[in-house]
C-alpha cells in the first residue's frame, strides 16, 4: 500500500445500508421502492439529511436527481461525480444501485473527518427512475441530465396507472431546478454490485468495467382466433399462445447458436382473454437483447425479426413487432480504467476488466464526462430479486477503491 491508501468505516457503512433497507422493506429482506413513490420520496428525505448534516452543500435538478457537494481548495475546477440511484425494482434487492450511493457518502464522510482537502469539489449523486421498474425507458434521471432524454420525454412518461412522472416529482418534493443540473464534470464513477455470477466464480474482488452492452427492448404482439377450447378442432385453430411460444423458443436457439456473449430475455408476457377454457387470440411478449459490439446486434436483431416472421406465417397468425427502446453501447475512459486498476493493485485486490451487461446512470453520464465503473461480486449472481446479496468483504473492497480513486482524480 502506499502513504496515500485510506480506508472506509466498513461498519458505519453497513449500518448506513440497514438503514436505507428499512425503507420500502419487503418480506425476505428485499426492498420495494419504485421512483417517485411515497417509498422514494423517503429515502429521498433521509438522504437529504445525512448529506446536510455531514455539511455538505445540496441541490436538486429538474428532474429530481439529488446532488451533495464538497468544496475542493478550487471551487471553479471540473467536479468529481461519485453516485448511482435509489430506486428498487417491484421486488428488488437492498444493494444493487444503492450501494454506489451510500458507499459515495461513506467517501465523503471519510474526506470530512479526516480533513482531507482536495483541489477539485466532489458531487455526490443520487439520479432518478434508474431501474425504470414505474416509469419506462430505464435511465430517465441521467438520460435527461446528458441530453439523451427531452426534458418533455421525462416529464410526460406515465406509469401503468396513467400517472404522470412530473406530476409524481411534484408530489413528492422534488421537482428542483434546471440549473441545478451538474454541468461541469471532470470525471464519474459508480460502484455497483455485478449483477452477475463471473466476478464470484472467478473468485475475484474487483471488476474493471469498461463499457456496457448496447441494448434493444422490442414488444411483439401476436393475434390469432380466441375460441372456445372444447369444440374447436385443433387443426382449425389459430392459437396465439402456440405461436408465441414457437417463437420464444426460436429466440433462444437463435442467440445461442449465433453468438457467445449476447443475450436474449423474453421477461414480460400477457395474453387475451386469458381463460382456462379459451383459445388465446392474442399474445403480447417483450424481447431484450443485449451486446457490446453494435454491429452484431442489430445483425442478431434484424435475424430474429426474420425468424419471428416465419413462424408468424406459418402459424397463419398476424405479427406486430414495434421497438420500445434502443441504446446503442458505451464505451469508458482507458485513463480512468487503468487508474482504477491501479488502486486495486494498490490496495493488493484481484481484478481484472469486464463488460457490462446491465444498464446503469454511468451509461448515459459517459455521454458528458470521462467515465467509468467499479463491480463488486453478487452472491450466486442474483440481483433484482430479494434474495440478491453481497458480502461485507466485498463491499468494503469496492469502497476501498472508490475512496483511493477519487482522491487520485480530486487531488
Amino acid at each position: 500500500m502506499t502513504e496515500q491508501t485510506q480506508l472506509i468505516n466498513i461498519e458505519r457503512l453497513m449500518n448506513t445500508i440497514e438503514e436505507s433497507a428499512k425503507i420500502g422493506q419487503l418480506e425476505q429482506g428485499g426492498i420495494g421502492r419504485l421512483a417517485l413513490t411515497d417509498e422514494d420520496k423517503s429515502m429521498r428525505d433521509l438522504f437529504v439529511h445525512w448529506l446536510e448534516s455531514t455539511g455538505l452543500t445540496v441541490r436538486v435538478d429538474d428532474f429530481g436527481n439529488i446532488y451533495g457537494r464538497r468544496e475542493g481548495k478550487n471551487p471553479k475546477a471540473a467536479a468529481v461525480l461519485i453516485g448511482s440511484h435509489l430506486d428498487t425494482q417491484p421486488e428488488g434487492g437492498r444493494y444493487d444501485g444503492i450501494l454506489g450511493v451510500l458507499s459515495g457518502f461513506e467517501v465523503l464522510k471519510v474526506l470530512h473527518e479526516n480533513e482531507i482537502e482536495l483541489e477539485r469539489p466532489i458531487e455526490l449523486v443520487c439520479f432518478t427512475n434508474e431501474e425504470g421498474a414505474r416509469f419506462e425507458p430505464p435511465i430517465l434521471g441521467a438520460g435527461g441530465l446528458a441530453g439523451v432524454f427531452s426534458q418533455d420525454f421525462v416529464f410526460t412518461r406515465q406509469d401503468k396507472d396513467g400517472k404522470v412522472f412530473l406530476d409524481e416529482l411534484k408530489r413528492i418534493g422534488y421537482h428542483g431546478a434546471k440549473d441545478h443540473r451538474a454541468d461541469n464534470i471532470y470525471s464519474y464513477l459508480e460502484l455497483h454490485i455485478e449483477q452477475g455470477p463471473v466476478l464470484e466464480h472467478e473468485k475475484l474482488d474487483i471488476g474493471v468495467v469498461t463499457g456496457i452492452q448496447g441494448m434493444n427492448w422490442l414488444e411483439v404482439k401476436v393475434t390469432g382466433q380466441a375460441d372456445h377450447a372444447g369444440p374447436t378442432p385443433m387443426n382449425m385453430r389459430k392459437d396465439s399462445l402456440m405461436a408465441a411460444a414457437k417463437m420464444i423458443i426460436e429466440i433462444k436457439e437463435t442467440i445461442k447458436k449465433h453468438d457467445s456473449e449476447a443475450t436474449v430475455t423474453v421477461g414480460r408476457l400477457s395474453l387475451l382473454p386469458n381463460s382456462i377454457n379459451c383459445v388465446p387470440g392474442e399474445v403480447v411478449f417483450s424481447v431484450d437483447i443485449r451486446h457490446s459490439v453494435d454491429a452484431v446486434r442489430e445483425h442478431l436483431l434484424g435475424l430474429l425479426k426474420q425468424k419471428i416472421g416465419m413462424i408468424a406465417a406459418t402459424e397463419q397468425v398476424e405479427l406486430e413487432m414495434n421497438q420500445i427502446w434502443e441504446t446503442p453501447a458505451s464505451h469508458f475512459s482507458s485513463e480512468l480504467i487503468q487508474c482504477i486498476s491501479e488502486s486495486a493493485e494498490q490496495l493488493g485486490y484481484s481484478h481484472q476488466q469486464m463488460i457490462s451487461g446491465a444498464g446503469h446512470d454511468a451509461k448515459y453520464i459517459n455521454e458528458m464526462a470521462p467515465t467509468a465503473m467499479i463491480f463488486v461480486p453478487s452472491v450466486d449472481g442474483k440481483s433484482h430479486c430479494q434474495e440478491e446479496f453481497t458480502r461485507q468483504e466485498a463491499i468494503e473492497k469496492g469502497a476501498n477503491v472508490l475512496l483511493n480513486v477519487v482522491r487520485k482524480l480530486a487531488i
